[in-house]
């Protein structure tokens, strides 16, 4: 009893929270008067009353929050608040499906970025605002997660965040108390939003435009106020400051601490994980750029190395911006998009996927399988940098991987079963399960997942949930000994 009683305490305050930050955009609509003013008001107070019943009469109820209870909270959390996210969207387009509205929450609160609504350029500016409030919002949670609520569930915390970034961020470096380091973190991130949104006004962008872009480029949430999203600027500099925040985005803000207080580029320089992934955005680019100008599907190599790297960037970095509709490219660079979408955000980033540090892991652990291989007696122990690389860590990564294959092999079928093509169906799933946004064919970034069906779209929703929160901590709820006391 105790344990529903803390995960509804713990839920009412996270409730509580949304609906101050629906008052945000109550009072942007009541201001601009855009027409949404009442959709929000009464979702903002639908939200505050269901937080205040849930959060108030449990305040006595002791806050000793179990590994359980951990998990039970971070499955709620993710899974139910949307549900309160929807209520302005319903109000104002009555003709919207719960589960369409549903699906564009719980897509902005996983960072995700893939939506069912078209005529956005339309959209009143505060329906826009609470999107791309949602994306902000869950890029700042994503970070607490990493850092807070792991250590409830048991499963590391900052010792997790740490480990399994070796050789890239020392403890020593950090705030001591997980508070604090959760505080220098959120500091970083709305600072360097901040800047991004300065940067975008100065490159073109509208007050308000620059404003929703910046939420969206430092979550790596990928929405955006047009249909054409960034391909509606047709602009060079704006491309090219989203390229840069998006980067930023995509590496450990740990890191992005570091330098800020060391006043030094050497942390990045440090960051083993932020230079692998880098060379690979860059070589990627070059390769891509270089397929498309061999096709013919631009004139010269500097306009196709223009829109290769700004696309593969976003795509994989997680965000899930797009200023061509490369659906329309040879297959190869699309495909190698979303395989980079897979492994190339760094841990502590708000990037999804399976990060590149597992990813580098992999490859060492590869490597010394070969090295005993040949050399069977011999005693070697996996670094990275100078850092011994522990054995539970590497035990712990190829369950993870295996996990993440085994769930988007699933998915896919799950959409093969239900008439969708192999294409579309195989993208769907890798776009929302790393949290990308658009795929190829059906959901390609010409169209959106509005012509899916209500089933297609609970798999793609749960493909978001599942990669949002790293698999782990839904995939417990379904395994009998978690229910055991």
């Amino acid at each position: 009893m105790n344990v529903f009683l803390t995960i509804v305490h713990i839920f009412g305050l996270v409730t509580i929270g949304f609906s101050g930050l629906m008052s945000t955009c109550l009072l942007t609509s009541e201001v601009v008067q855009d027409g949404a003013t009442d959709a929000f008001l009464f979702g903002t107070l639908i939200t505050l009353a269901f937080g205040v019943l849930m959060f108030f009469p449990t305040l006595r109820t002791p806050k000793k929050v179990s590994r359980q209870t951990g998990f039970l909270m971070v499955a709620t959390t993710w899974s139910v608040i949307p549900v309160f996210c929807t209520l302005p969207l319903m109000m104002y387009m009555p003709e919207l499906s719960f589960i369409d509205a549903y699906f564009e929450t719980v897509s902005g609160l996983t960072t995700t970025g893939a939506t069912i609504l078209s005529g956005l350029d339309q959209l009143p500016m505060s329906i826009n605002l609470w999107r791309h409030e949602l994306n902000w919002i869950a890029g700042m949670g994503i970070i607490i997660f990493a850092v807070a609520i792991l250590p409830i569930l048991g499963i590391g915390g900052m010792q997790l965040y740490i480990a399994e970034s070796p050789g890239t961020v020392k403890e020593s470096d950090l705030p001591p108390r997980i508070a604090q380091t959760a505080k220098a973190l959120w500091m970083v991130y709305a600072g360097i939003t901040m800047a991004c949104i300065i940067a975008l006004r100065l490159a073109g962008m509208d007050w308000f435009d620059a404003i929703c872009h910046a939420f969206s480029a430092m979550s790596l949430g990928g929405f955006s106020t047009h249909d054409n999203s960034i391909g509606y600027f047709n602009s060079l500099p704006i491309e090219l400051v989203l390229t840069v925040f998006q980067l930023l985005a995509a590496i450990n803000f740990a890191t992005h601490f570091v330098a800020f207080r060391k006043k030094s580029f050497s942390s990045y320089i440090d960051d083993r994980e932020a230079r692998a992934f880098l060379i690979l955005m860059l070589g990627s680019s070059l390769v891509t750029a270089t397929v498309l100008w061999h096709a013919g599907t631009y004139p010269d190599f500097y306009t196709a190395l223009r829109h290769a790297s700004f696309n593969l960037i976003t795509i994989a970095t997680d965000c899930g911006y797009a200023s061509q509709d490369f659906n329309q490219w040879p297959i190869f660079v699309p495909m190698w998009m979303l395989f980079l979408c897979c492994i190339s955000a760094s841990s502590g980033s708000t990037g999804g996927g399976i990060r590149m540090i597992r990813t580098i892991v992999l490859v060492k652990q590869a490597r010394l399988e070969l090295f005993k291989f040949i050399h069977p007696y011999a005693v070697k122990s996996m670094k990275i940098g100078d850092t011994v690389v522990n054995n539970n860590i590497v035990n712990s990564v190829t369950g993870f991987i295996f996990l993440y294959f085994i769930s988007i092999v699933i998915l896919v079928f799950m959409l093969l079963l239900s008439g969708m093509d192999f294409i579309s169906a195989f993208s769907a799933i890798i776009a929302c399960f790393n949290n990308a946004g658009p795929g190829l064919n059906q959901v390609g970034p010409a169209s959106n997942y509005a012509s899916l069906t209500d089933f297609q779209t609970g798999v793609c929703m749960f493909a978001m949930l599942l990669g949002r929160v790293q698999i782990f901590s839904i995939v417990i709820l379904f395994v009998p000994e978690f229910w055991r006391k």
